[in-house]
């Protein structure tokens, strides 16, 4: 007779793994699903590659609910974030006005006032959005420039219950709408060329699973666009920048080993925030370029993917910095030649972007010019320095080091010429870009656009000579010449609608020094298309400054009077340092109200504003 039984403990259910690696899945064993290898994979020393999760099949009941998930998708809404004080619901109707659509996800108590630029609501065009770790692309009707901007929603609850999206970086929906926000809107607005796949998600955002500082920079960045644009998220933008800050603190005082990637990459994202909030007169992004280049010396490995993508853009902001606040760059200046494009991963060598780097575009050989020219400045005030203190010998050295190396680049800018693709020629006074043998390239317009870039480089370079390091007048031939140039290739650069990440110092140069209506004309329709497109605070706050600077020189006209195209008041050249320069120019002193070379800094210093041109 059985007097006691005991109760058998109940089995542990069996958990099939469906996002296992497919090696697990050919051996028909468990897989531990570990990133970027799985144990298995790490001990038998083979490539470990997850594929994407295949939705389960739905019962046929359910047939009419997954229809209406995937007509919701149709909205421009952020249905899993927080606005304040607001209710979002999802938009009943497809046909919805994309203006509109934006308007109901806007914060009006902190409405950004719009600029006045001309525009004309484009019409629709369907853009496809990836979510990573899916194989599926989701459509979504949006207006081809505001598509850009716009906000990227996270899916209804049901589809996110289903498949989540971007669910390996965070268990909050909002933080997950941001990491699409930057996968699939802000990564394609700053980079060039992307055929193979873009480097910001190729390279930067895997370093985000091992790092918090690089997962909460990406964050600030994404929220403080959207914050830009009206789009308020249920957590700030300062909230996510002041724990990346303090993340990389705590990594730095660590005294083990460090991924020095991870350490650059955040304060590279941390770089592209400053620039984009540009928060009145702070010199922060000065301070993260003296750590990122300090963390480079310290690494003399060879670099990888990363680390090579990494260094150009550390590169191209330093130059940019140096020109936009007048200091010498933190770089050494790269040889004639030294520099070469890097493309994207796995970018087929045929491509008719070979010869486009991802950060500079085809300005990759002009770059070390603008690295020269960018250090020209600081120069100058050390010669101005030592006239004042009477240094003598000082002075005479400054002086042929400052001659010489002006002419050398204003040679260098007259003879360089951008490195096209094969088989593709340019022609200035022609159609531009042409197909050797007649043949249409996908990819024209995207070259046009490159191309027009790097020209507009090349033009604002001389002004930035003539005007700030020469000290010409505004009315000068040569500062006019170029800055007409400069302005026309911005214009032609938006109207073929390729890239405009680094559009704004050559526009911002050339613009300052706009003194008739065509040239402003010009000037004011590349900035909207810029502001348009781009959506960045320190695109309208550029604009602000060139309005001012506009209003100051018409006032200097009107007291004045007529002024002779090239000719200051009362100086030949409008030359304010008394020191020689180019071959050909003679130096002279002016002694009345000439504008100064650098009306624009004296602007953003009454402003109260620091602003780098990135």
């Amino acid at each position: 007779m059985l007097l006691f039984t005991k109760r058998a403990p109940p089995k542990a259910p069996k958990r099939r793994s469906r996002a296992g690696c497919a090696y697990c899945k050919e051996k028909k064993k468990k897989c531990d699903e570990k990133r970027p290898k799985c144990s298995r994979c790490a001990e038998h020393g083979v490539d470990c590659a997850y594929e994407a999760i295949k939705p389960r099949q739905r019962r046929k009941r359910d047939a009419q609910a997954s229809l209406r998930i995937d007509t919701s998708l149709d909205c421009i809404a952020l249905e899993d974030c927080e606005f304040a004080g607001q209710t979002v619901t999802p938009c009943a109707s497809e046909s919805i006005s994309p203006t509109a659509s934006l308007h109901t996800h806007t914060d009006t108590s902190n409405d950004v006032p719009a600029p006045p630029f001309p525009y004309e609501p484009p019409a629709f065009q369907t853009q496809q959005l990836v979510r990573r770790g899916s194989g599926s692309r989701v459509q979504r009707s949006l207006p081809p420039t505001l598509a850009m901007i716009a906000p990227c929603p996270v899916g209804s609850p049901t589809l996110d219950f289903c498949m989540p999206v971007f669910s390996e970086f965070s268990d909050r929906p909002n933080r997950r709408a941001l990491v699409d926000h930057f996968c699939n809107v802000m990564s394609h607005l700053i980079v060039f060329r992307e055929e193979s796949g873009n480097p910001f998600q190729q390279l930067v955002l895997p370093l985000s699973h091992n790092s918090s500082p690089v997962m909460n920079a990406i964050y600030a960045l994404a929220s403080a666009h959207l914050e830009y644009r009206g789009v308020q998220n249920a957590e700030k933008s300062i909230y996510f920048h002041n724990q990346a800050i303090q993340g990389l603190a705590r990594v730095i005082e660590n005294q083990g080993k460090v991924n020095k990637n991870e350490l650059l990459a955040a304060i590279m994202l941390l770089v592209y925030y400053e620039v984009l909030v540009q928060r009145g007169k702070s010199n922060i992004i000065d301070g993260h370029l003296k750590g990122a280049f300090a963390i480079m010396c310290l690494n003399q490995e060879k670099l990888n993917p990363v680390g090579l993508f990494l260094e150009r853009a550390f590169g191209f902001y330093d130059v940019i910095t140096a020109l936009s606040l007048g200091t010498p760059p933190l770089s050494t200046a790269p040889s004639a030649g030294g520099l070469l494009p890097v493309p994207p991963l796995d970018a087929p060598p045929a491509s008719p972007l070979t010869n486009v780097d991802t950060l500079l575009g085809m300005a990759t050989t002009l770059w070390p010019i603008m690295h020269r020219l960018s250090n020209l400045l600081s120069t100058k005030k050390e010669l101005e320095d030592a006239q004042q203190k009477r240094q003598v010998s000082k002075t005479a050295v400054l002086r042929t080091e400052f001659e010489s190396t002006s002419q050398a680049i204003e040679t260098a800018l007259a003879q360089w010429k951008p490195c096209l693709p094969p088989n593709i020629s340019y022609e200035d006074d022609g159609d531009g870009l042409v197909v050797a043998g007649g043949e249409a390239i996908p990819e024209t317009a995207r070259l046009q656009s490159i191309l027009h870039n790097a020209l507009a480089y090349r033009h604002s370079a001389f002004v930035y000579l003539y005007r700030t390091i020469y000290g010409y007048a505004p009315r000068h031939e040569l500062v006019q010449k170029h800055a007409r140039a400069a302005l026309g290739h911005c214009v032609e650069t938006t109207a073929a609608g390729g890239p405009m990440g680094a559009l704004l110092w050559p526009l911002f140069a050339a613009a300052c020094e706009a003194i008739g209506d065509e040239e402003r004309g010009l000037a004011r329709k590349a900035f909207g298309e810029v502001e348009q497109r781009q959506g960045m605070a320190n695109i309208q706050e550029a604009w602000r400054i060139i309005q001012e600077v506009w209003k100051r020189l018409d006032e200097m006209s009107l007291e004045e009077g007529f002024v002779i195209p090239g000719v200051g008041i009362g100086g030949e050249m409008g030359m304010g340092i008394g020191v020689g320069v180019a071959a050909g120019t003679a130096a002279a002193t002016t002694t009345t109200t000439t504008p100064s070379p650098d009306l624009w800094r004296s602007v953003c210093a009454e402003m109260g504003v620091t602003i780098v041109f990135g």
